[in-house]
């Protein structure tokens, strides 16, 4: 194991601080913003909400676990259907996708409880590989047509000039990707944004009007449940959001794991899984009570971590500050704003490309035999349920659709459908 070059109680110096710092919040920044703009949300409050989900979360990992909480891309689809969007691409309804993303912490909250009285690997019978996969790829698979028009049209109708701002921003990302081993290569989202924005200003595309009229100083967009919408939670909205916790919350084990690896220890034990996953559910709580997007653990911040070694939780609580200091900037936040859709589509056809190819490496690593005819049918059905949009609808206003039908019916065919493989080995055990 190569020697830390700060461990996670190791607290650095000012110039270590800040440095360190910047550098994780240039990593979650892309991605964090990203979210909100194609939801129709606030850039702003998805930043300094990132910052709070943050530091909720060391707090109640007891600040063990070196994490940055950021946007997580799984509820895209969801609280496009619960929220709704105007042709502007702003949202419709954004207070019940607040409401969804309230009940999707409370829900993180009664798991943790759950494993923190029982243990985990009752979950895992329930959420075994062949089920989360097929639903990953459909969250990928799902919003691919949403990011090829955003790349290549312009109200309703194509334009050669945007679609080449998308494949510069598409191009430059993997690059940083493919070719870059250093701390640039953790940040391949940042650098296409920067650099498809750059060629976008070149070709004139970005309008800075807003930019020159915006203040040095504003208060995010605040979305507050009783002020700016009233709270009433439908079954409409409790099942547009909830199921896609089966993938989030295999997410978040997943990083947990990784994270261990990287750092050598062993967080599933110590603060152990029903703390992390309680604090990823507080911070996606208190999130959505004030009108950011639900929270997640970012892989690109741990890809910072094993690239630089510095392991300090004081170094994510700086990066957790600086976020917050940021959101406030009405100016940084008007510039955000102008970049073109173009940009964030080509953006986003590598996103949702690679959310699909996590589903089919995770087929590929836990090595699920399609020889088997139990999981060619449940793969089969949750993909085609998914990706096809297939509803189930009660009344006009209730519905269960989509990857939240999909991941449901996996559930329930993973349970009844016999063959079923029980797990008995240690989850930390099985990634030795």
């Amino acid at each position: 194991m190569t020697k830390a070059v700060l461990d996670i109680h190791e607290k650095p110096t000012a110039g270590q601080l800040i440095t360190f710092s910047f550098q994780h919040m240039f990593a979650m920044f892309g991605s964090t913003i990203l979210v909100p703009k194609l939801v129709g949300l606030s850039p702003s409050i998805a930043l300094l909400t990132s910052g709070i989900a943050t530091i909720i979360f060391l707090i109640i990992t007891q600040f063990k676990v070196p994490a940055y909480l950021g946007s997580s891309f799984a509820f895209i689809s969801p609280i496009i259907l619960v929220a709704g969007l105007s042709e502007a691409g702003v949202a419709i309804n954004p207070g019940n996708a607040m409401i969804g993303a309230m009940m999707v912490g409370v829900v993180y909250a009664i798991v943790a409880l759950l494993i923190w009285k029982t243990g985990y690997k009752w979950l895992m019978n329930i959420l075994p590989p062949i089920v989360v996969a097929p639903v990953i790829i459909v969250i990928g698979l799902g919003l691919s047509g949403t990011a090829v028009d955003m790349a290549m049209n312009v109200d309703g109708e194509y334009s050669g000039l945007h679609f080449s701002a998308a494949l510069v921003t598409l191009a430059t990302a993997i690059i940083f990707t493919v070719f870059f081993k250093n701390i640039l290569s953790a940040m391949p989202i940042l650098m296409g944004i920067i650099v498809g924005y750059i060629y976008s200003v070149i070709i004139g595309i970005v309008d800075f009007t807003a930019v020159k009229n915006a203040k040095f100083f504003a208060l995010p967009d605040f979305l507050i449940p009783g002020v700016h919408y009233d709270f009433q939670l439908t079954g409409a909205i409790f099942i547009g959001m909830v199921p896609i916790v089966i993938v989030t919350i295999s997410e978040h084990i997943g990083h947990q794991l990784v994270l261990g690896k990287v750092v050598n220890r062993n967080f599933i034990k110590d603060p152990g899984l029903h703390r992390s996953l309680l604090g990823d559910g507080l911070g996606t709580f208190a999130s959505a009570l004030i009108g950011g997007p639900p929270k997640t653990t970012y892989g690109e911040n741990i890809g910072v971590l094993a690239i630089t070694r510095v392991y300090s939780v004081y170094v994510i609580l700086g990066a957790a500050v600086v976020a917050i200091v940021v959101s406030f900037s009405g100016q940084l936040m008007a510039l955000i704003e102008t970049i073109p859709t173009a940009v964030l589509g080509g953006i986003s056809i590598l996103l949702f490309g690679i959310i699909a190819a996590s589903g089919l490496r995770m087929l590929v690593e836990s090595k699920v035999d399609f020889g088997n005819n139990r999981n060619m049918v449940i793969a089969s059905v949750i993909l085609v349920v998914g990706i096809g949009g297939a509803a189930m609808r009660f009344t006009e206003s209730f519905a269960i659709e989509g990857m939240a039908l999909a991941s449901i019916i996996g559930v329930i065919l993973n349970l009844v459908l016999p063959g079923r493989e029980v797990t008995e080995k240690d989850i930390y055990e099985t990634e030795e």
